[in-house]
């Protein structure tokens, strides 16, 4: 993990107390802006800074022009390069090979030639961030003007490898506040979220990551409490990885004045998948509804066309974890199980009432199926899908 190698802990602690015990704005963005171009350039490298300084430069200059046709244009450019460098192989691989293969081969040699060995560092976090700031500009809110303030956006360090999803609207005004003025009470609060992210993530999620690779070989020899155990330990292992990195995060940027948003609100305590998604990886569902779900034109369309708008954008969803089919199937699950939980009332006429009534009466219930659907889910997002079925089965049967 990023922020627990000795290069960021030591350079963190050298560049906090300059930034702190500076006064004017000024010099602190400057400290700030060295910092999180330094991090950038060490963690993803020269073939990993190029691709994001093209893009947010190409950003910047389209926003500042306000131009809706040239921020259309730039939006195609930032999901294409995210496509490129991040799906490429994926798509050559199992999209062409099957009709093409020889040609499909010789395209994927060629790639290996052309791309780096991994994407760039965070290259979806940036495309997302880009694209929600050209969106928004295109529909007619004010673009950043400075570009100090643009590529702080683009380049701050807390939020740069895992989140949380910025939006500018709310970013720029709090960089400006807490580049004014630094409280006491924000850095003791934003320490306190980071040793709590940092007993999250090392503590508990590493400790469950060994258990969960220990055991899972021999998921077929547990017996079936076991099994669920073990469900129960990639649960929660998902949650307090993901969730512990963003609390320091967010705790980082708060030791700096700067609020971020939320990203998780206890997901685990949902009672229906809406809910869920509500509270978990807020950044992410906020921006999928918005940037995709509602371009799509949400539920304006009658029933049929949002469950078809819903299942695309949580495909889409799926497969910003990674190019996988197994990622892309999670995401197809949930959209399903949303399209399930917004209409069964209505769909199943006085069986789905009856239900809904039970659930709303008996909230128990209603989370433990929720926990059970997004538990098996989490098999899906884990493993390769043959293997994810599998375990689901043997959670039912001895063998």
């Amino acid at each position: 993990m990023i922020f627990c190698t000795y290069w960021f802990v030591v350079c963190l602690a050298l560049m906090l107390p300059v930034y702190w015990l500076l006064r004017k704005p000024n010099l602190r963005l400057l400290v700030l802006m060295i910092f999180c171009l330094v991090f950038h350039a060490h963690f993803a490298g020269p073939a990993g800074v190029l691709p994001i300084v093209v893009l947010a430069a190409i950003t910047y200059f389209v926003g500042r022009s306000g131009n809706k046709s040239a921020c259309v244009w730039a939006i195609a450019v930032c999901v294409t390069a995210l496509v490129f460098y991040k799906y490429i192989h994926f798509f050559t691989q199992q999209m062409l090979r099957s009709a093409f293969s020889e040609a499909a081969a010789k395209f994927d040699a060629t790639l290996v030639n052309v791309l780096p060995g991994a994407p760039p560092l965070a290259i979806s976090f940036f495309t997302f961030e880009f694209v929600h700031y050209l969106y928004e500009v295109r529909r007619g809110h004010p673009p950043i003007k400075s570009l100090a303030d643009f590529a702080q956006f683009t380049f701050f360090f807390p939020s740069l490898v895992a989140g949380p999803i910025k939006r500018y609207e709310q970013f720029i005004p709090s960089l400006r506040e807490g580049l004014r003025k630094i409280r006491s009470s924000d850095v003791a609060a934003g320490l306190f979220r980071v040793i709590v992210g940092f007993i999250k993530k090392s503590l508990i999620a590493d400790n469950l990551t060994a258990y969960i690779t220990q055991t899972d070989p021999y998921f077929a020899q547990l017996s079936i409490s076991d099994r669920w155990f073990l469900l129960g330990a990639i649960a929660l292992r998902i949650y307090m990885d993901f969730s512990g990195y963003t609390d320091m995060a967010i705790g980082l940027a708060q030791m700096l004045g700067i609020h971020l948003p939320a990203n998780f609100n206890w997901p685990y305590l949902a009672k229906n998948i809406q809910d869920f998604w509500q509270r978990w990886h807020i950044s992410l569902s906020t921006w999928i509804r918005d940037y995709v779900y509602i371009p799509l034109g949400g539920n304006r369309l009658g029933p049929a066309r949002r469950i078809v708008n819903g299942l695309l954008a949580f495909a889409l969803c799926g497969l910003w974890h990674g190019a996988a089919w197994n990622f892309v199937f999670w995401g197809l699950y949930h959209g399903v199980g949303l399209a399930v939980c917004s209409s069964y009332r209505k769909a199943l006429g006085p069986v789905g009432r009856l239900t809904g009534t039970l659930f709303d009466r008996f909230s128990l219930v209603s989370w433990a199926v929720t926990m059970l659907y997004v538990g098996i889910g989490w098999l899906l997002f884990f493993y390769p899908l043959n293997t994810a079925l599998q375990m689901t089965r043997l959670l039912f049967t001895k063998a």
